[in-house]
């Protein structure tokens, strides 16, 4: 199926990540160009664009003016810009209870996700309504639904994203850009440099009892989601909804221990 991406221009934000590349590298195969946001990660960024023939651009997402700078410099390197993916987030590895959780991992973990969010998704927006159309992509996380004990923090930003920012964006939009949608992809466990370290046997183990498909997300399975949301004939009377790739994971254990 064409997916009418092709000479159409994307900006993937935290491209340099494990799932941020793979969906730039998704949507180069569909002959989109792409601009490759960074924020610490130049070398990666820098390679990946010169892998698909996009651009790399730097920015600190938590910060107003750099987000507010980032979709113009989108929109001078690449000519155009369709569709953004705001993919930018962080995920804290440490276990903390919120009895124990400091103020200040709370705030660095809400600026890192629903902050960062926030301000692309203005910015894009702002971009969407001088050209009468687009497409945005937020990325939420299962934890947003289930909640994620000892990341109480990361799951209260994901679920402002999928659930307060998410529908509330898709409604406001279509005033300005009748056409225009956003949507949001939820991974769940996936397979990247920032989970590698704690997808241990065990860790996996747990994870996928809970799914109906007994295997961890790779980058290119959210990916794929991800293109598809953004396609103007494949999706483009989809709106304000939220694809979960989790392999049908659900909230209790549905592959009991054996005796």
């Amino acid at each position: 199926m064409d997916l009418g991406l092709e000479g159409r221009g994307v900006l993937v934000t935290g491209a340099s990540g494990g799932i941020g590349g793979a969906v730039a590298r998704a949507f180069a195969a569909e002959g989109a160009r792409v601009a490759v946001h960074y924020h610490t990660g130049r070398q990666a960024a820098e390679a990946l664009a010169a892998e698909i023939g996009g651009v790399a651009l730097q920015a600190d997402l938590r910060d107003e003016a750099a987000a507010d700078r980032l979709v113009p410099a989108a929109v001078a390197a690449l000519g155009r810009l369709d569709a953004c993916v705001a993919n930018a987030g962080v995920w804290p590895r440490e276990d903390v209870p919120v009895a124990e959780l400091d103020l200040a991992r709370w705030r660095a973990t809400i600026d890192a996700n629903l902050t960062a969010t926030f301000l692309t998704a203005r910015a894009y927006l702002r971009h969407v309504s001088a050209v009468g159309d687009g497409a945005l992509v937020l990325v939420a996380s299962t934890a947003a639904r289930f909640g994620e004990a000892g990341h109480a923090d990361y799951a209260a930003a994901k679920a402002a994203i999928a659930y307060g920012l998410l529908p509330s964006l898709k409604n406001e939009v279509v005033r300005v850009a009748p056409s225009a949608r956003v949507n949001a992809v939820a991974p769940g466990w996936t397979r990247s440099a920032m989970t590698a370290a704690d997808l241990t046997e065990e860790a996996v183990a747990r994870a996928t009892a809970t799914m109906a498909q007994r295997k961890i997300a790779s980058p290119d399975d959210i990916a794929a989601a991800v293109v598809w949301l953004a396609s103007p004939t494949a999706a483009g009377h989809v709106t304000g909804e939220v694809i979960t790739v989790a392999g049908g994971m659900e909230g209790r254990l549905l592959h009991p221990p054996q005796p």
